[in-house]
């Protein structure tokens, strides 16, 4: 059942109901569904709503414009309990839907307990629990310190995409802003198989959201979790593969220090496996103001622990993430003090060849000057040390 209210201020003036109709048009016209003839700002056909699989449309057509919830609109989905407006200072109508009972629900069992559709049918498993925009969110999918993510699916596309939201404690910090906004701005920007594509920023209710590629798979940390250790083949490849990205990443004009490599932010992609850098909330532009001091610990270069950070500081967590990989282990647990200095130390890792082991302290020295000088030095370091172990006689 569709309801749209006229009200004035907050009091509701008059009803209207509709259960069966898929168009209702507005305007000051006899032959509308709406008929608001009081209204000199208002065109004779001034609007139209449609219904599309449960999901209503609205289509402005009027000289003066249409308003959903403040922003003028073309054409746009409808949220629950939207405001409608026609005309600035115009009548003002509250949109309210009650979807019928859903029938013939998927019965099936055995569904996975992480499937978004049913295995047998290919019905969605998670009904929306709100719509945002076009976006129905589907389940929360993390929560961290600065936003909430959400799987989502966009009804204007028919896809699957990721929601983040920023929380609304984060919201009231005009730093919190900031870096949310950069990071839309930037991800806007970039153009990479191995980062998530972005769709859309915009801010509803007074919450700022990011609508950004789903990406199908695992992160490393999850995987090794599941699967145990990685192969040094595949953990090589791996890490030759994120050498490409943060190449991209650090070849932009200005480059672009992501600040956050760690297993948990490198998603391996279901089906070709390929490696894709997640959660560029902390990316920062090279040439700006230094600012705080943002990393996961035991991946964190010293210089970045400063608040200076640069591309060898992304270069320096790749060799704390190769070696999570190969033991399982947190990195903290390899740090050494060497003439008081800390230093990530390999010696004591089974199974590194010395050409290995020398990569990964030339990764982690504690001086800048001391490391490779760019990604493509380092994915060279990495092949030359996977031909020879490939190379190695059974």
């Amino acid at each position: 059942m569709l309801t749209l209210t006229l009200l004035d201020g907050r009091t509701p003036l008059r009803e209207w109901q509709f259960a069966d109709s898929d168009i209702i048009r507005i305007g000051r016209a006899s032959d509308n569904e709406i008929v608001l003839d009081y209204c000199a700002e208002v065109s004779r056909y001034h609007a139209e709503i449609r219904c599309e699989d449960q999901q209503w449309r609205v289509i402005g057509y009027g000289a003066n414009g249409t308003f959903l919830n403040g922003r003028q609109i073309r054409q746009s989905l409808i949220p629950g309990d939207a405001l409608l407006q026609l005309a600035h200072g115009g009548p003002r109508l509250q949109f309210h839907y009650e979807p019928p009972p859903a029938a013939n629900r998927c019965t099936h069992e055995n569904n996975p307990a992480s499937a978004l559709f049913c295995i047998h049918c290919g019905e969605m498993l998670y009904q929306p629990q709100q719509l945002i925009r076009q976006y129905q969110v589907l389940k929360t999918l993390g929560q961290g310190g600065m936003g909430t993510t959400y799987l989502a699916r966009d009804a204007s596309r028919g896809q699957l995409i990721v929601l983040k939201a920023m929380n609304a404690d984060m919201a009231k910090i005009p730093k919190a802003h900031e870096l949310f906004a950069r990071e839309s701005r930037i991800l806007a920007s970039l153009s990479h198989s191995g980062i998530p594509r972005y769709y859309d920023s915009f801010t509803e209710h007074g919450k700022t959201y990011l609508a950004m590629e789903l990406v199908h798979g695992v992160n490393l940390e999850q995987w090794v979790r599941q699967n145990g250790v990685v192969p040094l083949a595949e953990a090589l490849h791996w890490m030759v593969q994120l050498c490409g990205i943060l190449g991209y990443l650090h070849g932009l004009n200005p480059p672009l220090v992501h600040r956050d490599v760690k297993p948990a932010n490198l998603m391996v992609r279901a089906g070709d496996r390929q490696l894709v850098l997640l959660d560029f909330g902390a990316v920062k532009e090279i040439g700006t103001p230094h600012g705080t001091r943002i990393g996961a610990e035991g991946y964190t270069a010293p210089e970045q622990d400063r608040g200076q950070p640069c591309p060898q500081s992304d270069l320096y967590a790749i060799g704390p993430t190769l070696i999570f990989l190969l033991t399982g282990n947190p990195p903290m647990q390899y740090y050494r003090l060497d003439t008081h200095v800390p230093r990530f130390s390999v010696i004591s890792v089974p199974g590194l060849s010395d050409q290995l082991r020398q990569v990964v302290e030339t990764l982690t020295a504690p001086q800048v000057t001391e490391r490779y000088g760019d990604a493509a030095t380092v994915a060279a370091a990495f092949q030359a040390c996977l031909t020879a172990f490939v190379a190695q006689p059974l």
